[in-house]
């Protein structure tokens, strides 16, 4: 039996792109979700339950959060394991599904990392030469006297 080399189309696939950026907003809407749905249990739904004996709010938003946490679980180990972040972050990032707000700061963290790492060279222009955002007219291909002329009188 021979291992499928690093290179096949299959493992290529998950690393791709395009499947990174789905997983990573997979995982952000999911990670979003689940804070917002913890916000809710943590900050409403127990207050209400012990000060006011009321426990509409945490029986209706505590098994689905629940159920959204274990969606969290499987998108965070989808994108770990695309982008092979090492097991000890994506377990951190699994653990902060359960603490109130702590969602949100790993989501933002997990987002730049996965930007930065895997989907800065998908973002860079495909033709040469060609001006970034926020780079003017210098350096410009195709801007001719009359384009920096009209640039610089506005």
């Amino acid at each position: 039996m021979t291992a499928i080399p690093s290179s096949s189309p299959s493992a290529a696939g998950r690393c791709a792109p395009a499947a990174v950026r789905g997983a990573l907003l997979r995982y952000r809407a999911i990670a979003y979700v689940v804070g917002v749905g913890l916000i809710i249990l943590v900050c409403i739904g127990m207050p209400l339950k012990y000060a006011a004996g009321s426990t509409a709010v945490v029986a209706i938003v505590g098994p689905v959060h629940g159920v959204l946490y274990i969606v969290y679980l499987a998108a965070t180990y989808d994108l770990a394991t695309r982008c092979r972040i090492p097991l000890v972050r994506a377990v951190l990032v699994m653990l902060a599904g359960t603490i109130p707000f702590l969602s949100f700061v790993a989501e933002r963290k997990v987002t730049g990392m996965v930007r930065r790492q895997y989907l800065a060279d998908a973002a860079k222009p495909a033709t040469p030469g060609r001006p970034g955002p926020g780079s003017g007219a210098a350096g410009g291909v195709g801007v001719g006297a009359g384009g920096a002329a009209e640039a610089t009188t506005r």
